[in-house]
């Protein structure tokens, strides 16, 4: 069944179940139906978006707003559109329309930090990590912390940002970035045999990238470990050969 019958039956059920309450009462309005339209066609946004067909995408979203200007998940969604083709100005507009729209919660004010973050606004962008990981009801808080770690990096705040990294791992001991993250600051700290547990447990869930896999086998260079670092080696040349971590490994080789 095509993306547009689905979501049209969706929003059919939506306008139904707006007409009665449990108890029978009515309840349809203008100003329900008005939001009920703007999260469907946010829905539809973003299943375009996820597909990849942004203009589609676009025009789905600046219905949704049409429907309803004040439904922030569009203004967040639309914001990530803008962002994808090039529009950042009109990007940051909806990213901190939607923080104004729900100031106290986590998902606009993290993706609001992170676009700043991303323009170079690092020291703002901060505030809004904090204010989304004060959010009781913020479902992945570790993200947040990765991404003011991430940050703080960019400010030459290593200690703050293995702080914010050692609590997002807290927070979900399988996030990834957050524990190469860690891996890496603890490894510029030379301390060697930290850097190397927190790599492993990134290893342990089988989505190693060139960059991990050239860390482990400095690492292991570090430690003195001839053998972990070949094999670290190994694996970076198979499974990512054409990497320029790849290439600076065997460049290294050659300087010898």
């Amino acid at each position: 069944m095509r993306l547009e019958k689905l979501i049209a039956i969706a929003f059919l059920a939506a306008l139904l179940a707006a007409c009665s309450t449990p108890g029978g009462s009515p309840r349809s309005n203008a100003a329900d139906k008005r939001e009920e339209a703007a999260q469907i066609h946010t829905q539809l946004g973003q299943s375009y978006l996820e597909q990849g067909d942004l203009k589609t995408a676009l025009d789905k979203l600046t219905k949704a707003l049409q429907f309803d200007p004040n439904y922030a998940p569009a203004h967040t969604v639309i914001a990530v559109v803008y962002e994808r083709i090039g529009q950042n100005e009109r990007a940051e507009q909806h990213y901190r329309k939607a923080v104004e729209l729900e100031p106290q919660k986590g998902i606009p004010n993290n993706n609001l930090g992170a676009f700043l973050c991303r323009e170079g606004k690092v020291e703002e962008s901060l505030r809004y990590f904090r204010k989304a990981i004060a959010d009781p009801f913020y479902a992945t808080p570790d993200t947040a912390y990765t991404n003011a770690g991430t940050c703080e990096l960019k400010l030459n705040q290593a200690e703050a940002a293995e702080a914010d990294f050692r609590k997002a791992v807290q927070a979900n001991p399988q996030n990834r970035e957050a524990l190469f993250q860690l891996a890496r600051v603890l490894y510029g700290k030379r301390d060697l045999f930290h850097a190397r547990a927190f790599l492993q447990r990134f290893d342990s869930l089988n989505q190693p990238t060139a960059e991990s896999l050239l860390l482990g086998h400095d690492i292991e260079t570090g430690l003195g470990n001839a053998e972990g670092a070949q094999d670290y080696a190994k694996r970076l040349r198979s499974q990512f050969p054409d990497s320029e971590q790849a290439r600076s490994l065997d460049h290294a080789g050659n300087m010898r």
